[in-house]
C-alpha cells in the first residue's frame, strides 16, 4: 500500500516567492505548520493508501482524461484561508490563468475516479497551493493583520504540460514525496 495524491507541481523558480511569502507570516508568531516549499503542488485529488493495482488504475484514468487536455497557463495571484479569515484553519495562494481548463480538468479527474472507489469531492475545487496550516489560536489576529497587509511577490505565470501522480511518505521531519507517474498534457500545434 502507498499513500497517492495527484497533483500539479510549481516551478522551481516559484519556491524562492513561496518561501519569502511564509517568512513574512510567519513574523506573526501564529502556530501554523508551514509546508516545506519544496513540497508546494496543487493537489487534484488526494486518495489515501490504495494498492499497485489501484495505482495502475487510477494512473490509466488520469491518463485518459489530462491526456487530451491541453497546456494551460496558471500564475499565483493572491493569498487567502479557508474556511475564511476570521478562523484561518490553512494558509494559501490562490492561483488564477487558464482556471477554466483546470476546473474542467479537475471535474474530469474526479469524475474518472468515482468508478474506481473514490467518492467525487463534495467541495468546490478552489486551485491553490498550501502555505500552512493552523495548529491553534495562538497569534491568530497577528496572523490576520500580516495576511492583510501582505505584499506577493511577482509571481510570473508557468505552463502546465503534466499533472503527476504522488506517493506520499510520511516522517516526523515531514513529508516526502516520490514522483509514481508523470502524465504529460496534449501539446500545442504551432502554426
Amino acid at each position: 500500500m502507498v499513500r497517492a495524491f495527484l497533483a500539479i507541481d510549481v516551478p522551481d523558480g516559484y519556491r524562492a516567492g513561496l518561501a519569502a511569502v511564509q517568512e513574512a507570516l510567519k513574523k506573526s508568531g501564529a502556530d501554523v505548520r508551514w509546508v516545506t516549499p519544496a513540497n508546494i503542488h496543487l493537489t487534484l485529488k488526494f486518495f489515501g493508501d490504495v494498492s499497485d493495482v489501484q495505482v495502475e488504475a487510477i494512473a490509466a484514468a488520469a491518463a485518459a482524461m489530462a491526456g487530451p487536455t491541453p497546456v494551460f497557463t496558471l500564475q499565483a495571484q493572491s493569498v487567502g484561508t479557508f474556511p475564511g479569515q476570521k478562523n484561518p484553519r490553512v494558509i494559501w495562494l490562490g492561483l488564477g490563468g487558464q482556471t477554466e481548463v483546470l476546473g474542467r480538468l479537475a471535474q474530469m479527474l474526479e469524475s474518472a475516479f468515482v468508478p474506481l472507489g473514490f467518492p467525487a469531492e463534495k467541495r468546490p475545487f478552489t486551485p491553490h497551493l498550501t502555505l500552512g496550516r493552523v495548529r491553534s489560536s495562538r497569534g491568530r489576529e497577528e496572523l490576520q493583520r500580516q495576511l492583510a497587509a501582505l505584499v506577493l511577490p511577482a509571481f510570473p505565470a508557468f505552463q502546465v504540460t503534466e499533472v503527476v501522480l504522488y506517493q506520499s511518505t510520511l516522517r516526523p521531519s515531514g513529508a516526502i514525496y516520490t514522483p509514481l507517474r508523470k502524465i504529460g498534457l496534449a501539446k500545442m500545434e504551432k502554426l
